[in-house]
């Protein structure tokens, strides 16, 4: 050993002396929160804003509700970036709109290239004729609007 002026006046002594203690505990207490943070979050998402499903139906509804109404400007920010490109705010009424009174009647769900899609039926009643049409709704910054079909 050196000799010479310690800091001290004993010598240095090694900093861990005991035996070390057991922290498997602490790890899977650690490890099991996080979990349940994960399952909590997931469920408080499809709680708060609801499944897939809910949210294309709602979307499909207040942009039907919106064309009906004549309010252009509400139905053209629900729709997708692919269809702002192929029409204008005043081509939107003359492809998406139907003479009567909009009711969404339900939805289901695909995947196209991987991505997921919602088919959403809406039927328009004006009086006693009603045509049925189907709206393909796409999540692309949110839930939008992206083409129609009729009698889907």
């Amino acid at each position: 050993m050196t000799q010479g002026p310690f800091l001290y006046d004993d010598d240095p002594m090694p900093l861990h002396t005991g035996t070390p203690r057991n922290r498997n505990g602490t790890l899977i207490a650690l490890i099991s929160a996080t979990v349940l943070i994960a399952v909590l979050m997931v469920g408080g998402m499809v709680l708060f804003k609801g499944t897939a499903s809910d949210q294309a139906e709602e979307v499909a509804g207040v942009f039907t509700k919106a064309l009906a109404a004549g309010d252009t400007e509400t139905a053209y920010g629900l729709i997708c970036d692919s269809e702002r490109g192929r029409i204008t705010p005043d081509q939107l009424a003359g492809d998406y709109l139907q003479p009567g009174t909009p009711t969404i009647t339900g939805s289901r769900g695909e995947r196209i290239d991987d991505e997921p899609v919602r088919y959403v039926q809406v039927r328009w009643d004006d009086g006693g004729s009603t045509t049925t049409t189907e709206l393909t709704v796409v999540p692309e910054g949110g839930t939008k609007v992206c083409g129609t079909s009729t009698g889907g």
